[in-house]
């Protein structure tokens, strides 16, 4: 069995959906977003990010899996699912009051490991496009701009947008 380097990181089980739930609301949505710099408050209204149903599905859907970051409660969490020889990382958060003191960098270097694993080439993820603050981040951390966009629909669970808004997709590369 896979383990990871940071014995903080571990895999989620079904037992961490309402956690998991919080964390992603909290992290993405509301009023407690806007204690991190990751918040979308400003572009999508609402509180819900994702749900119940949505966790559950992308901890038990074949080729993915959610890692959380936990010390004594899960403080972030990330989402992989193997497409081919890529890893799609979406779902990413860290506690808000807690962003920028390394908990991010761990789960990125966890998805990292976990690729090199499965012998992936490759880590991409989909960031919305005005998002400038996080795609720089993302940039700082060997991620590059594919020059690839897509829309971002409404699905009638994640918030209602403030304004038109398209996915930007990122890529790195694990050659």
């Amino acid at each position: 069995m896979f383990s990871f380097s940071n014995p903080n990181i571990i895999f989620a089980s079904a037992a961490g959906v309402a956690a998991i739930r919080d964390l992603l609301n909290a992290a993405y949505r509301g009023e407690s977003s806007k204690q991190g710099w990751t918040t979308e408050a400003g572009l999508i209204a609402g509180e819900t990010r994702t749900n119940d149903e949505i966790v559950l599905n992308a901890i038990k859907q074949a080729g993915s899996v959610i890692l959380i970051y936990k010390e004594d409660k899960i403080l972030g969490c990330v989402n992989l699912q193997q497409h081919g020889n890529r890893l799609y990382l979406g779902m990413f958060s860290v506690l808000p009051t807690l962003q920028g003191g390394g908990i991010g960098k761990k789960l990125l270097l966890a998805a990292e490991e976990y690729a090199f694993y499965l012998k992936c080439q490759a880590i991409y993820m989909s960031v919305i496009s005005v998002r400038t603050e996080l795609i720089d981040w993302y940039k700082r951390h060997g991620y590059t701009d594919t020059g690839e966009r897509k829309p971002f629909i409404e699905d009638g669970v994640t918030g209602v947008h403030l304004q038109t808004l398209e996915f930007m997709i990122l890529e790195k590369s694990l050659d």
